[in-house]
């Protein structure tokens, strides 16, 4: 039981990072499709949505049924719960330090910037050919940017309650996916 404990392991930390990889690519790409390529605002609502969930969520299927196949093809909800546990935790590490540290601070310093920037325009065309006055669009104008402003300012504490947070989802998570992919030898 050891061994087949140490191969759960082992296989969620190489479907960790590989997901992570996949999920700090998808974000990043995410971030150059609504600054650069979409131009509608249904397309900068949608296209993170799309990004963000259901592609990860097919990804996520896809690493579940292949991390089960690659450990013998049974393992108890524990056993599950821990390995996907482990991947989507490690995940969330390279993700979060990929696209927030590395990618944030290095690659695009002013993401946050030019996110606003988009959805500014966006929400702007679309309310000027709905007949908005400008008294509206400079009123949606003033939200957007006060929620990005909310965004940006966070504190150290705000941080680690985010992070907490976080961690609670992805446990969360990991029950929802290893219910979904035990399949539990004693069953069978």
């Amino acid at each position: 039981m050891d061994n087949l404990e140490k191969r759960i392991k082992i296989n969620g930390v190489k479907n960790g990072v590989l997901l992570g990889l996949i999920l700090l690519t998808l974000s990043i790409f995410s971030f150059y499709f609504i600054t650069s390529i979409a131009k509608t605002f249904t397309l900068i609502l949608l296209g993170p949505i799309f990004f963000t969930f259901v592609i990860p969520v097919i990804i996520v299927a896809l690493l579940c049924f292949n991390f089960r196949k690659s450990i013998g093809n049974f393992w108890t909800f524990r056993q599950a719960t821990t390995g996907i546990f482990i991947m989507f935790i490690l995940a969330y590490a390279i993700q979060t330090i990929g696209r927030d540290v590395i990618f944030a601070k290095l690659v695009e310093p002013d993401m946050v910037k030019k996110t606003q920037a988009a959805f500014i325009n966006a929400s702007t065309s679309l309310k000027s050919r709905t007949g908005a006055d400008q008294k509206q669009i400079d009123q949606n104008i003033a939200e957007i940017k006060k929620g990005f402003n909310e965004q940006s300012n966070v504190t150290t504490a705000k941080f680690i309650q985010g992070l907490a947070i976080s961690i609670i989802f992805i446990f969360v998570f990991a029950l929802i996916f290893a219910a979904l992919f035990k399949r539990d030898p004693a069953t069978v």
